[in-house]
C-alpha cells in the first residue's frame, strides 16, 4: 500500500513539475518576445498603484521579469535547484496570487499580461489560474526531493546562468529590433479594413433596460416592455450587459490632420502605398536614423506618395523634432495607445497600401539609400508583405535546445557516468 501511495505522490508532483516549469517557460518566453510590451504593462501597473516615480526602471524591470521567469520555469522543468527553485516558486504565486485577487476584484488594470499578447485573460482568468499553479507549487515545496533531475549538481550553475543569459539576450535582440513573433492585430499581412468589420449576422451586445421613474417620492424600476404612464417621472435609465457581442480584432483605428479632421479613409483606401512614420513620444524618440527616414521620405515624394508622421505629441514637441531633424513632411495625430500597438519602435515606420500593412521597420531596420528601392519597389508591386518572424523563431529555439543537449551530454559523461551524486538539499 505505502509503494502504491509513494508512486502517487511522484506521479503528481512530476506533473506538477511539468506543468509549472512549462507556463513559468512559455510565460517568460512571451514576455521576452514584447519586452516593450511588457515595459508599458509594468507602467499600468505602477500608475494604478501610485509609484510613478519607479516609471523610468519599467524596461529594467520588464527584461528582468521575463529572464526571471523563462529562468525559474528551466530549474523546475528539469529539476535544477530543486529546493531552492521551489521555495522561490512559491514565494511568487503567493504573491502573484494575491496581487491578481486584488485586479479581480478592483480591476485597477484591465488585464494582468502574464502572457503578454500572446493569450489574453481576464484578471478572474488569470486569478483562477494562479491558484492552480499555486497549489502545484505547493506540491512541489513539500515534495521537492522528489522530483526529477535531468543533470548532476554540478552543472545546475551552468544550466541557470545560460539560461537567464539567454533570455536576457533573446529580450534585448526583441526590443531593438520589432518582436519576433506579433501577436497584435498589426501585423504584417494585415488588412486594417477587414480587421475592422463585423461579418453579417455576427453576435450583438445583449442587455437588460431597466428605467427608473419617480411618482409620489418613490421610486420604481420598470422594463422596456412595462412603461408606467405619464403620471410618473422618468429619473434615469440603468442598462446592464448581459452577453459580450463579437469585437472585431481592431475596434478603433483613427487618424486626424492637425485640424481634427479624421482622415483615416484617405489612408486606408489609398491604393498607390502610404508610409507611416510613427512616434507616440517625440521628445524621446530616437533620432540618430534621420538619414534613413529623410531618404525614404524622398522615395515617396518621388514616386508621388503620401508619407505622414503619425504621433500623439503636442505642436512644441513636433516644432523641436523638425528643427532638429530637418523634416518636411507634415504629422497628423492618433491615440498613443494605438501608436504603441501598432509598432513597437519610437519611431517606427509601417508601409501601407489599401489598408495591407506591408511591411513595418524598427528604427534600427530601416532600409537604406542603397537598398530602399528594391525591397519598396518589390512590396508594392506584389503586396505579398514582409514579416520579421520568418525562421528568426526556429533558430533560438533551436539555439536554445542544442545548447542544452550538449550541456547534458557533456554532464552524463563527465559527471553521471562517474558517479556524482546529487545533493538532495539542492
Amino acid at each position: 500500500m505505502k509503494q502504491y501511495k509513494e508512486l502517487y505522490i511522484k506521479i503528481c508532483v512530476e506533473f506538477c513539475r511539468l506543468l509549472i516549469g512549462s507556463v513559468f517557460v512559455f510565460s517568460g518566453t512571451v514576455k521576452a518576445i514584447d519586452p516593450v510590451g511588457g515595459a508599458i504593462k509594468i507602467n499600468d501597473y505602477l500608475i494604478a498603484f501610485g509609484l510613478d516615480v519607479f516609471k523610468p526602471l519599467s524596461t529594467l524591470l520588464s527584461f528582468n521579469l521575463s529572464a526571471l521567469e523563462f529562468t525559474l520555469g528551466i530549474c523546475i522543468f528539469f529539476g535544477i535547484y530543486r529546493k531552492y527553485a521551489a521555495i522561490l516558486t512559491f514565494l511568487f504565486m503567493s504573491g502573484m496570487t494575491v496581487l491578481t485577487l486584488y485586479l479581480a476584484l478592483f480591476d485597477p488594470v484591465s488585464d494582468c499580461g502574464c502572457f503578454g499578447d500572446a493569450i489574453i485573460l481576464t484578471n478572474w482568468q488569470t486569478f483562477y489560474k494562479n491558484v492552480v499553479l499555486l497549489i502545484a507549487s505547493v506540491a512541489i515545496l513539500f515534495y521537492n526531493t522528489r522530483l526529477s533531475s535531468w543533470y548532476t549538481f554540478k552543472a545546475y550553475w551552468v544550466v541557470t546562468v545560460f539560461s537567464f543569459i539567454f533570455c536576457s539576450f533573446f529580450a534585448y535582440a526583441n526590443y531593438s529590433h520589432l518582436p519576433v513573433i506579433d501577436f497584435r492585430p498589426y501585423k504584417v499581412g494585415a488588412n486594417i479594413r477587414q480587421l475592422m468589420e463585423i461579418p453579417e449576422g455576427a453576435p450583438q451586445d445583449e442587455y437588460k433596460y431597466a428605467f427608473i421613474y419617480e411618482k409620489n417620492g418613490v421610486e420604481k424600476e420598470f422594463s422596456l416592455d412595462s412603461l408606467p404612464d405619464s403620471t410618473w417621472t422618468f429619473v434615469k435609465e440603468n442598462n446592464v450587459l448581459l452577453k459580450k457581442g463579437y469585437t472585431p480584432p481592431v475596434s478603433s483605428f483613427n487618424i486626424y490632420d492637425k485640424e481634427g479632421v479624421d482622415v483615416t479613409s484617405s489612408i486606408l483606401e489609398n491604393d498607390e502605398g502610404v508610409f507611416l512614420l510613427i512616434s507616440p513620444d517625440l521628445r524621446n524618440a530616437y533620432d540618430f536614423k534621420i538619414d534613413e527616414i529623410n531618404s525614404v521620405y524622398d522615395y515617396a515624394r518621388d514616386r508621388g506618395m503620401m508619407f505622414w508622421g503619425v504621433t500623439c505629441s503636442d505642436e512644441e514637441a513636433i516644432q523641436h523634432w523638425y528643427d532638429n531633424t530637418g523634416a518636411e513632411y507634415e504629422f497628423l495625430n492618433a491615440d498613443d495607445v494605438l501608436l504603441k500597438t501598432i509598432i513597437r519602435s519610437n519611431p517606427g515606420l509601417v508601409l501601407l497600401k489599401e489598408g495591407k500593412i506591408l511591411g513595418k521597420w524598427h528604427y534600427n531596420d530601416i532600409p537604406s539609400e542603397d537598398n530602399m528601392v528594391s525591397v519598396f519597389d518589390a512590396l508594392l508591386n506584389n503586396s505579398a508583405g514582409v514579416s520579421v518572424e520568418s525562421s528568426f523563431p526556429l533558430m533560438y529555439v533551436f539555439t536554445f535546445s542544442v545548447t542544452l543537449l550538449l550541456i547534458w551530454i557533456y554532464d552524463y559523461f563527465r559527471n553521471r557516468k562517474r558517479g556524482v551524486v546529487e545533493k538532495k538539499n539542492l
